[in-house]
Order: C-alpha cells, then sequence, then structure tokens
C-alpha cells in the first residue's frame, strides 16, 4: 500500500504512470497498424 501511495503521490510516480501508459498504447497502435498493413499486403499479393 505504501509503494502505491508513493507511485501516485510523487511527480517521478506520476511521470512513471504516465509513461507506462504511453508505451502501452503505442504498443497496441503498432500491433493494430502492422496486422492492417499485412492484410492490405496479401490482399496485393493476389
Amino acid at each position: 500500500m505504501e509503494a502505491w501511495k508513493l507511485l501516485v503521490g510523487s511527480d517521478i510516480g506520476l511521470l512513471s504512470l504516465f509513461t507506462i501508459g504511453f508505451v502501452i498504447v503505442m504498443g497496441i497502435y503498432f500491433i493494430a497498424y502492422a496486422k492492417k498493413k499485412a492484410v492490405e499486403d496479401a490482399k496485393n499479393a493476389k
């Protein structure tokens, strides 16, 4: 519980949360982009 208070109660903790969230969103975007391009490439190969 103390770690959670430190994570949401300090500037460094909040910056860490923002960074973790940003990396997760960026990963989801890259996976979706790669899947879209793979389908597009497979469609063009026919």
